[in-house]
C-alpha cells in the first residue's frame, strides 16, 4: 500500500514527490502531478544570490497557490548566511526547504553551490546549520553518491546533514562525473537508509511506475523523487499509488493524453501568457508524444507552427486522428 512520509513537522500522503528540474517544474507542471498524486512537489532551483538581490525572476520561480501545496523550495548557494537568509525570504511561500548539494552542471558547480559542496564537508555543516537556524520549516537536503565514482563520500554528507538538524536526505546515487550518464547504483541508497535516522528518499532512473515500486522495495527507501520520468508523463504518479495498491497500472489512453496536455497548455497561458506558453509547451509537447505513432513527425510540426488555433489542432489530430 501506498504509504505517508513525515519530514520532520511535515507529513506527507504518500511517498512519491515531484523534483526540482530547471525550466520545468513551474506552477503548471507542479499542478498537473498533483493532479495525478505527488504528494510533494519542488520549485525549481532557485539562486539564493538572486533572492537576497531582489530579483524578480527569482521571486518569480517561487510564485504559488495554495492548490499547490504543500510545496518545497529548493535553494542553491555556497554561503552559509546567504543560503540562510535565502531560506527566510521564501519561508511565506514554502512548506519545506531543501539545499541542492547535486546539481553537476557546470555554471552551479562554478560558482562553490551543488555537487561542489561534496568536496566540503566542512561548508556542508555551515550550510545546514546556518539554515536550520535561519526557518522553522523542515530542511532536507540533496545530494549525489560522490565527486567522483572512485570516492564516494555521500554517508559522510549526510551524517553530517543530518547532525545538523536536516529532517529528510534525497540520493540521486551518481557521482557529479557521471553527470546524467550510466546508471544510478540504488545500492547506494539501501546503503544510505541504514546509515541514517532521518527519511531517505531515493531518485535516479525512475522512468516508469514499475521503476518506483521496484527503487521502494529494493532499498527501503522511505520516498522517492521523480525527474525525467515525469516528463510528458505525469500519471507516473497516478500509476505508481495504483501498483502500491496491489492494481495494474493503468495507461492513458489518447483522450486522456490529449485532455492533460490541453490542461498543461491552458495551466501554462494563464500563468505566464500565450506567447511565452506556446514557446515552452513546445518541449512539454513533444514528451507528451513519447511512444505515440507519428511522434517525430509531429514534434517537426510543433516546432514551426505559430499561433493557439494551429497548435490546438495539431494536437487533436495527433493525439485523436479518428475523433469526428
Amino acid at each position: 500500500m501506498p504509504k505517508s512520509l513525515a519530514i520532520g513537522s511535515l507529513t506527507l500522503e504518500n511517498n512519491l514527490v515531484l523534483a526540482p528540474m530547471a525550466g520545468i517544474t513551474n506552477l503548471p507542471m507542479r499542478l498537473l502531478a498533483r493532479e495525478q498524486g505527488a504528494a510533494l512537489c519542488f520549485t525549481e532551483m532557485v539562486s539564493v544570490n538572486g533572492l537576497v538581490r531582489d530579483g524578480r525572476k527569482s521571486f518569480d520561480l517561487v510564485r504559488t497557490i495554495a492548490a499547490d501545496r504543500p510545496l518545497g523550495v529548493q535553494l542553491f548557494g555556497d554561503d552559509p548566511e546567504t543560503v540562510a537568509e535565502g531560506a527566510r525570504l521564501v519561508e511565506a511561500n514554502a512548506d519545506l526547504i531543501d539545499i541542492n548539494m547535486g546539481c553537476p552542471v557546470k555554471k552551479v558547480v562554478g560558482t562553490g553551490a551543488g555537487s561542489a559542496l561534496l568536496l566540503e564537508p566542512a561548508k556542508v555543516r555551515a550550510l545546514v546549520r546556518a539554515v536550520r537556524r535561519a526557518t522553522r520549516l523542515p530542511v532536507t537536503v540533496k545530494i549525489r553518491s560522490g565527486w567522483s565514482c572512485e570516492e564516494p563520500n555521500f554517508l559522510e554528507i549526510a551524517r553530517i546533514a543530518e547532525e545538523e538538524g536536516c529532517d529528510a536526505i534525497t540520493l540521486h546515487p551518481r557521482s557529479r562525473s557521471q553527470m546524467f550518464e550510466g546508471r544510478a547504483d540504488w545500492a547506494h541508497i539501501a546503503e544510505l537508509k541504514r546509515a541514517v535516522a532521518v527519511p531517505v528518499i531515493g531518485s535516479g532512473d525512475l522512468f516508469t511506475a514499475a521503476d518506483i515500486a521496484a527503487m521502494l522495495e529494493d532499498t527501503g527507501c522511505d520516498g522517492v523523487m521523480v525527474a525525467r520520468g515525469a516528463l510528458g508523463n505525469p500519471w507516473i504518479f497516478s500509476q505508481a499509488l495504483e501498483i502500491l495498491a496491489g492494481r495494474g497500472a493503468t495507461a492513458p489512453s489518447p483522450d486522456e493524453r490529449l485532455r492533460v496536455a490541453l490542461r498543461h497548455l491552458e495551466l501554462f497561458i494563464e500563468a505566464a501568457g500565450e506567447r511565452v506558453a506556446l514557446r515552452e509547451m513546445r518541449k512539454h509537447l513533444s514528451w507528451y508524444s513519447h511512444g505515440v505513432p507519428g511522434a517525430a513527425q509531429f514534434r517537426k510540426e510543433i516546432n514551426t507552427i505559430e499561433g493557439k488555433g494551429a497548435l490546438l489542432e495539431a494536437l487533436r489530430r495527433f493525439f485523436t486522428p479518428e475523433a469526428p
